[in-house]
Formats: C-alpha cells, structure tokens, sequence
C-alpha cells in the first residue's frame, strides 16, 4: 500500500507540475497547432482515431473471451497455457480501460472547461460545470487517457519498453491538439490519468497474484508464469 501510495503521488504531481507549466501557454499552443499546414492536420487527423476508449474497451472484451474460449476448448496443453496468459493481459487492458474511462468522464463533466471549439468567444479558460454538453469537457483529454491507459498498461507488462510506449503516447496525445481538439493542459492530464489507471489496475492485480506479483519492494512485475 505504500508503495502505491508513493507512485500515485508521483503520478499527482507529475499532472500538476505538467498542466501547471502548460496552462499559461494553452491558448497560444493551440492556435499554432490549428495554424499548422492542412497536410498535418490531415496525418494527425488520421493518427487521434487511434484514441477511443470504444475499440480498446470492445476489442480487449472479445479478445478476453475468445483466450478463454481457446483456453477451455482446445486439447494443445501449450495452447492452453498461451491462451491463459492472453485471457489474463486482455483482461487486464479490458480493466484499465475501464477505469480510465470511468475516471475521467466523472471528470469532465464537473470541470466543464471549453473546447479549442470556442477560443474565439470565450478564450482558453472558460468552464460551464455540469452542463452535459462535449464542447464543454475538453479538460482532461479523453483521447489522451485513453492512449495513456493503453501504452501505460503496456509499459506495465513490458517495462523495458516503457520509454518507446511514452514517446508513442505523446505523439497520439499532441495530435489531439494539432487537430483542434484539446488544449496542451487537457492532454497532459489525460496522458497522466490513463498511465496512472494502468498502474493502479496493476497493483490492485498484484495483490491477487493475477497477471502480476509485487517485487521485494511491493512494485507489480508480470508474473514469472506468464511468458512475454
């Protein structure tokens, strides 16, 4: 517990420090990225649709079920255990996504802050709490936590990829702004929130010795009977 409890602190301040440093530019940021050439607000059009809890929540869901199905069904015993390792790490993104999803709608509703959409009336910041409208829940970046979610469950699994899975959600998070979609403030949240539900699903695992054990210092490694 206090191990997680530390990390999650971590991951606190990291949010606050990086929306902190970026607020104060978000309009100008913004502008520029919209300014950009139609060629790259074309690719980074194409890129941002990666992002969307639906695939990832829908996709890790029937992968779940069809490695539990190969699991049950099959007669191989070297498939089954490959389908058991696969029917845990789906279930795993089926989790965080879960939880990324859940925690940041229950997020953007009560901030309410304006999109991109509607710098030219009200500005960069400008909140409507409660509203229920999307142009009103730009903050955090739903995108963002997804891919964050997502590559952080990744990282989680494969730790020595973990720089290569941040510099990929970094460039699926920017594309959210170059597309007009959120200010920098939102994706770094979102980016934040999502690593931090992949991190926590992983200790909440870890406990349960499902997919994860803890280390001597109570950090979540893959199980060693699960093969990479």
């Amino acid at each position: 517990m206090k191990t997680y409890l530390v990390s999650s602190g971590w991951f606190l301040l990291v949010a606050v420090i990086s929306v902190g440093v970026l607020l104060p530019f978000d309009g100008a940021i913004s502008q520029f990225g919209r300014g950009l050439p139609d060629w790259i607000v074309g690719v980074n059009t194409d890129i941002t649709d990666f992002g969307t809890f639906s695939w990832m929540i829908y996709g890790s869901a029937l992968l779940t079920l069809m490695a539990y199905l190969t699991h049950e069904l099959s007669d191989s015993s070297r498939l089954k255990v490959q389908a058991k390792a696969l029917t845990k790490i789906a279930f795993y993104f089926f989790l965080t996504t879960g939880l990324a999803t859940i925690v940041v709608h229950g997020l953007k509703i009560p901030i309410g802050r304006a999109r991109p959409d509607l710098y030219s009336e009200y500005g960069p910041y400008y909140f409507l709490p409660f509203v229920g409208d999307w142009l009103f829940e730009s903050f955090p970046s739903g995108h963002s936590t997804a891919v964050g979610a997502f590559f952080g469950a990744f990282a989680m699994l494969f730790p020595r990829y973990r720089w290569g899975c941040a510099v990929l959600a970094l460039i699926f998070g920017i594309s959210r702004i170059i597309v007009g979609a959120h200010y920098p403030s939102d994706v770094a949240a979102g980016l934040t929130l999502g690593a931090w539900s992949a991190m926590t699903m992983a200790f909440i695992l870890a406990q349960r010795l499902f997919l994860f054990v803890p280390d001597l210092n109570g950090w979540p490694v893959r199980h060693p009977l699960v093969s990479s």
